[in-house]
């Protein structure tokens, strides 16, 4: 491991000898403190020396150890842990300075903190990445003073690590836990009683309030001389494709990440969910060319194949090009499938050059579209209004967010399933609307 030692002079040690400058100026007018003021400077000078003596001692030793994980969550609050461990013969007191990544651009990070002999201190700060990639977390500067304070030394401690950012891992295990556990009641995620019935015989229970009564088991009644029901078990590997919209539309940022960012996120969370309930999952994603497709399948290392094909997405420039899209679902789709198609449209002319499309992939097979509400402009129409120009704008802005409302009309109108979600809360819809369709037997 590679030390470098640097020694910087404090700001305790300017404030004293400024003072002590100070004081030289007064003794033309005070000649008697002459005398003192040149035993100020003296022990000033001496205290100086020992505290940089006591910084070089040969015994000393202090060492630091980062520990990251093995990749990093995007948007999510990722835990970094530094472990820093005393092992001089006295109290010290540190600012640790980490070289987090350069795209964090986090230019006066540092941590404070007492380490007592002997003593070893866990440190945890919370980092938030906003886009995918390799990220490079560099050395470990600390400064280190002891009780004198007049001088500090550096050291730098080369632990240079890289780290990769994926669609957000930590994301996936929270929905997982949430949309999976049939005990706990969650918010955000609602709770559905299944209204239809798939072929495969489960177990007999007792009936309870929102049973069908067509599932009663009448000899199982007779015997047990109470209401007993059949119950049947979901039906299982059908096939849920993500269908990402990489085009330009899809460049908006809010909170600091893209929509396509949030729709790679909730295409890894749908997908987690998908293969735990025993569905086949797959992944495409188009722009003005067809970028990704990974057919569906259930097998083991599936969803990390999904999760390195959603790592590698990449907003483009150019308009998307939907009879593409039609040609590959057509291609490379077989059988009738959910498909959460990721997308945004910004006014009413946009759905109309798509909407023929989307109602030719809604015949053959459940198609949802899943676009976003512009929350900036959604807050703004629903502020108060304190001029004539304030009135405009809001007009303008209530018009914006009709004309979204008239886009959810749309396209119920002609079957086709939609989600108009705030980017936050796109998770939470999604996963709220495969457990809907889910539990109604349409897939």
């Amino acid at each position: 491991m590679k030390l470098r030692w640097n020694i910087y002079l404090t700001n305790r040690f300017f404030f004293v000898f400024s003072a002590i400058v100070l004081a030289f100026g007064l003794c033309f007018a005070f000649p008697k403190l002459l005398p003192v003021v040149q035993t100020a400077l003296v022990s000033a000078i001496a205290v100086t020396l020992t505290d940089i003596l006591l910084l070089f001692l040969k015994k000393f030793n202090l060492k630091a150890k980062r520990v990251l994980p093995k990749m990093l969550s995007l948007g999510s609050d990722n835990h970094i842990r530094l472990e820093i461990t005393n092992n001089f013969g006295m109290d010290l007191n540190l600012v640790v300075v980490d070289e987090v990544p350069v795209q964090f651009q986090l230019r006066n990070f540092f941590i404070r903190l007492k380490l007592h002999a002997g003593d070893k201190r866990v440190l945890d700060y919370t980092l938030r990445p906003l886009t995918r990639g390799e990220y490079v977390f560099n050395n470990v500067n600390i400064f280190i003073r002891t009780f004198l304070g007049f001088a500090e030394r550096r050291k730098s401690i080369a632990i240079a690590q890289t780290v990769p950012v994926y669609p957000s891992i930590i994301e996936m295990k929270a929905y997982e836990l949430k949309a999976l556990s049939r005990i706990s009641n969650f918010h955000g995620i609602k709770k559905l009683r299944r209204l239809g019935q798939s072929y495969e015989f489960e177990q007999i229970k007792n009936y309870v309030m929102g049973d069908d009564y067509r599932s009663i088991n009448w000899k199982a009644t007779s015997r047990k001389a109470e209401l007993m029901v059949n119950q049947f078990e979901e039906e299982k590997a059908q096939q849920i494709y993500s269908i990402l919209d990489a085009s330009r539309s899809m460049h908006m940022p809010f909170n600091g990440l893209s929509l396509l960012d949030y729709s790679v996120n909730t295409a890894l969370v749908i997908s987690n969910i998908a293969l735990n309930k025993q569905d086949k999952t797959g992944l495409l994603s188009f722009s003005d060319r067809i970028d990704t497709v990974i057919r569906a399948d259930k097998g083991k290392g599936h969803l990390r194949k999904i999760l390195e094909g959603l790592y590698k997405q990449q907003e483009r420039s150019l308009e998307a090009n939907y009879e593409l899209l039609y040609l590959a679902i057509r291609n490379s789709i077989r059988g009738r499938s959910l498909l959460f198609l990721y997308t945004n449209f910004e006014s009413y002319f946009a759905l109309e050059r798509a909407l023929p499309i989307i109602r030719r992939i809604n015949k053959i097979h459940l198609l949802v579209v899943v676009f976003f509400e512009n929350s900036e402009v959604l807050d703004y129409s629903n502020s108060e209004s304190r001029n004539v120009e304030e009135i405009y704008l809001h007009s303008i802005a209530q018009k914006y967010v009709s004309e979204k409302r008239q886009i959810v009309s749309e396209l119920r109108q002609y079957g086709i399933q939609a989600i108009l979600t705030r980017p936050e809360d796109l998770s939470i819809n999604t996963v709220n609307k495969y457990l809907e369709l889910k539990s109604r037997g349409m897939i």
